[in-house]
């Protein structure tokens, strides 16, 4: 004598893993036929009938048995594939704008390179002590006490010479534009 679907279903409900098994065993093919029908796509819809089918306990555990079991199961399906594609559609959203924000990123992210490779190549060229003082003022965040300490120098020293390289930064900076 062959179980009826309410049985099994009622019995996995409960936590019967072979009611489950036979449920699934029952209708796997006929939940794929149905999700490949909703979906139009053989991937979408093998992801569409494992997400029903990991839900499908949970889901169980609500079963009240007033439909038919496979009619309650399309129902299942089809707001399965409905939450499916909100989802998509919600995700799509989001990501608009996304390549945008990529490509101003990347702009700002070659700016910002471009910019400080300019200033590495000109404090090259810079006298050996306002590089120094330059590298721990601003590369080491230290204060002009600080540097005019680790350079054996005065404060009034380091505050000079720090003027002294935003001073040749804008010299080479404005030559560099008239040229």
């Amino acid at each position: 004598m062959t179980v009826s679907d309410h049985s099994l279903a009622l019995a996995a409900a409960g936590g019967d893993r072979e009611s489950f098994a036979a449920l699934l065993a029952r209708h796997y093919d006929r939940l794929h036929a149905f999700a490949f029908r909703l979906t139009g796509s053989r991937a979408e819809a093998e992801d569409l009938t494992q997400d029903i089918c990991l839900a499908l306990p949970a889901k169980l555990a609500r079963y009240e048995g007033r439909a038919a079991f496979g009619t309650w199961l399309y129902r299942v399906a089809v707001n399965a594939a409905h939450d499916r594609r909100r989802r998509a559609a919600s995700q799509a959203k989001a990501a608009e704008g996304w390549g945008d924000w990529e490509v101003a990123r990347q702009a700002e992210i070659s700016e910002t390179d471009e910019a400080v490779d300019w200033l590495t190549a000109t404090l090259r060229t810079l006298p050996e002590e306002l590089r120094d003082t330059c590298a721990l003022v601003l590369g080491e965040e230290m204060t002009q006490v600080q540097a005019g300490e680790v350079l054996g120098v005065s404060e009034g020293t380091i505050a000079w010479r720090m003027s002294e390289v935003k001073k040749r930064l804008r010299a080479v900076a404005t030559e560099e534009r008239a040229s």
